[in-house]
Parts: C-alpha cells; sequence; structure tokens
C-alpha cells in the first residue's frame, strides 16, 4: 500500500567518460558530476546536467583532488590553501553551468582519494569546508556518518550520510582499499543485500563478519562499475518487492 512505500536516495558518480550515464540515469534519484578534478570538462558538464534534467535527477558536484593521471583515487600532496583553491575552482565551474542549463544545485559528494582523505584528516576537512563557505552556496554536503568531514561541517551546511552499495567496510566503517581484492562488491545479491542491511537495519556488514551500526541518508553506486547499470536494474526489482521507491 502507498502509506508502506519508504524512499530512499540512490546517488551514482557520472560525467565520467564512462559511457554508460545514459543507463544508469532511471535508476538512481541523485548523481554527482565530475567538475574537473579527476575527469570531466565544460562538455561533459552540461551534456551530464541536461540527461539528469531528462530524468528528474537531482544534480550535484564531484570534486576532486586535481590528478587527471589517476582517476583522482590516489592522494595528493598540497598545501591547505592550494586545496582549497583547487575545490573553489571547480566548484564555481560546475556552479557557473549549472546556471547557464538552470539546474538546481542539490548537493556536493567528493570524489576517490579526496572524499576518504577529508573522512578522517582535520586539515583536509577544513580546506574542503573553506571552499564550500566561499562560494556563498549551501548544497547539501554527502559524507560518511562520524567522519571528521561530518563534524567540521555539521554546524556550517546541510549534510546527508552516505554509504556505499558496491564496497565492503572495514571495522572501523572505513572502505575497504581498492588495492585489496575483496574492497569491491561484484555481485548483484550481495549489492542487494548490504543495501537491505543499510536501509531497513541501519547497519553492514564489515569483512570481519561483524555487523556495525552505519547511519546513512543516501546510497552510492560507483558510474564506473562494470556491473553498475546490471545491479542497479536489480536493485529496482527487489524495490517493487520491498516497497521501496527513488526518492525524487
Amino acid at each position: 500500500m502507498v502509506q508502506n512505500l519508504k524512499y530512499i536516495d540512490i546517488n551514482a558518480d557520472v560525467g565520467e567518460g564512462i559511457g554508460n550515464d545514459a543507463d544508469i540515469m532511471p535508476y538512481i534519484s541523485s548523481c554527482n558530476i565530475a567538475c574537473g578534478g579527476h575527469v570531466g570538462d565544460l562538455n561533459s558538464m552540461v551534456q551530464t546536467i541536461r540527461l539528469a534534467k531528462k530524468y528528474h535527477v537531482h544534480v550535484g558536484a564531484h570534486p576532486s583532488f586535481p590528478d587527471t593521471d589517476n582517476f583522482g583515487r590516489v592522494l595528493v600532496t598540497m598545501t591547505k590553501s592550494e586545496l582549497t583553491n583547487s575545490i573553489f575552482e571547480q566548484l564555481t565551474q560546475f556552479y557557473a553551468v549549472c546556471q547557464s542549463e538552470e539546474a538546481t544545485i542539490h548537493h556536493i559528494k567528493l570524489h576517490g582519494a579526496l572524499y576518504n582523505y577529508a573522512a578522517k584528516d582535520a586539515p583536509t576537512a577544513d580546506a574542503i569546508v573553506d571552499a564550500i563557505v566561499a562560494t556563498k552556496v549551501r548544497p547539501t554536503l554527502y559524507v560518511p556518518y562520524n567522519s571528521v568531514l561530518h563534524k567540521k561541517a555539521e554546524n556550517l551546511m546541510p549534510l546527508a550520510f552516505e554509504a556505499f552499495i558496491d564496497r565492503r567496510y572495514n571495522d572501523d566503517l572505513s572502505l575497504v582499499s581498492r588495492k585489496q581484492g575483496n574492497a569491491i562488491i561484484h555481485d548483484k545479491n550481495s549489492a542487494w543485500t548490504q543495501l537491505k542491511q543499510l536501509v531497513f537495519l541501519q547497519e553492514v556488514t564489515t569483512v570481519s563478519g561483524i555487523n556495525t551500526s552505519l547511519l546513512a541518508d543516501t546510497f552510492c553506486i560507483h558510474g564506473d562499475h562494470p556491473h553498475a547499470v546490471e545491479i542497479l536494474k536489480y536493485l529496482h526489482a527487489q524495490f517493487t518487492i520491498h516497497q521501496l521507491r527513488l526518492q525524487r
């Protein structure tokens, strides 16, 4: 029955040149659009924003360490001011494109190594917060619950806590390194099991087999996951059975 429906936010990283954005959009409610740090340019931002609007998907910025060589997935040594300036430039460029496309800026979600490092390193988190504050725009910031970035940003901007559908967790709730063979969930059934546990039980099973509390408002699948579309289609089949709907 309608009153029993539960609405959830599924987000995905897009605009990264993978070529599957049009296949992903029907199955998500929020998208994180690369804005030049690890990949992306003005044209890709415009095209991805237009695609998101077509499918009524919330538009978000996906800034990164300025590192196109490594797709933003390795730590880049920068001063705090250098990082603040880089993120500020990525965001303001993205916001200008959103304005030209008459798209509402819904959220910000950091990419790759920057996401992971800002979750635990105070100067990095401070640099991110400073950059966002300097733009004078306050979209929702997607953060890991109880992370350093959560604590630094919580009184300055709206937050949504994020968990991952396609990544395994360590016992301290950090993500298992991509260098490890068990870091990524490839199987659609395992992805659904993790999402279902997160949504209905507010917990996740770590790689050690420990069920640990994890609060989340939004759930991510990576657009460059080789089985992203297959997993998303399977999740939607399960949504029908379990009275879940996308929060658009």
